[in-house]
């Protein structure tokens, strides 16, 4: 098997290419190879390319800076995974599309199935659904896979490495308290993408959900950030995590204040349940602790 991975220097991209060699040969593609924001080029380049699979780890995903940069969310977000889905229909070949929660608006309090109504809040969470509608529209055989608060030990930052960031320049930091989700640590989630293409068949088509499991705010997810990074010994010099409302941190783009979502479609397809977030924090963390 021959697998096509875009966004491959991204925190998603970069565990693929750890663990997708496994699978069969991986061409690893960054923006200079596969652009999604020049979108009429994609068929020749995935033609060229002949994967057997294609897996799109690329986003668009500053979600405040989305809402004055639409046009480029757009190119990345949506009308690129429709153009990857008409070349893999046209050569016969799947394509996993990994999606966001920020197709939810966050306004129900339990975990959101696949088949709840979307109604995203902004430009970005807008851009990922008009992704999912194209990639439907125009290829039989594809996996869109929606994830959440992914954070990895590679790829640009996050808000792991910020927290840690600002844990070792500041005595007190406020986070928000009042938003909800599933922490994802992106090596659980390429294996959860890893474990399912063995599996990736035109009867298996259709939306699926990973995320580490267990729930959490961001200021839950921060203090836990601190405890482990303190156990490792981490340079801090942080006192206090302060609670705060997302009405005190005002921000360009509005974001789901509940967006966990149900991992059980997944779960019964790979025989497994996701690791919790906790656990997946702390292996993240040493890893990234780790000589390199």
């Amino acid at each position: 098997m021959r697998i096509l991975i875009t966004g491959a220097t991204g925190q998603l991209g970069e565990e693929l290419q750890r663990l997708l060699p496994s699978l069969g040969e991986v061409v690893a593609a960054g923006r200079e190879l596969v652009d999604l924001e020049q979108p009429d080029r994609l068929p020749a380049v995935v033609q060229g390319l002949a994967p057997d699979l294609i897996v799109n780890a690329a986003a668009y995903t500053a979600v405040d800076k989305a809402e004055s940069d639409a046009e480029r969310a757009e190119l990345i977000n949506a009308i690129a995974p429709g153009v990857l889905a008409i070349a893999a229909r046209q050569l016969g070949i799947g394509l996993i599309h990994v999606s966001t929660d920020y197709v939810f608006d966050g306004s129900q309090s339990h975990p959101y199935q696949e088949t709840d109504a979307t109604h995203p809040l902004g430009v970005y969470g807008g851009s990922k659904l008009r992704g999912e509608v194209a990639v439907r529209n125009h290829c039989d055989h594809y996996c869109i896979l929606r994830t959440a608060w992914v954070y990895g030990a590679r790829g640009k930052g996050n808000f792991v490495k910020t927290m840690l960031r600002l844990g070792a320049e500041r005595e007190e930091i406020r986070v928000v308290a009042d938003q909800v989700g599933s922490p994802t640590w992106s090596y659980h989630l390429a294996t959860a993408i890893a474990q399912l293409i063995p599996h990736f068949s035109r009867d298996l088509a259709g939306t699926y959900q990973f995320t580490n499991s267990g729930v959490a705010s961001w200021y839950d997810f921060a203090v836990a950030i601190f405890e482990e990074a303190a156990v490792l010994g981490f340079p801090l010099k942080l006192q206090r995590v302060i609670p705060i409302t997302t009405a005190e941190y005002p921000t360009p783009a509005r974001r789901p204040a509940y967006s966990v979502l149900s991992c059980a479609k997944i779960s019964a397809v790979l025989g497994t349940y996701p690791p919790h977030w906790r656990l997946g924090l702390r292996q993240m963390l040493q890893d990234l602790k780790a000589p390199s």
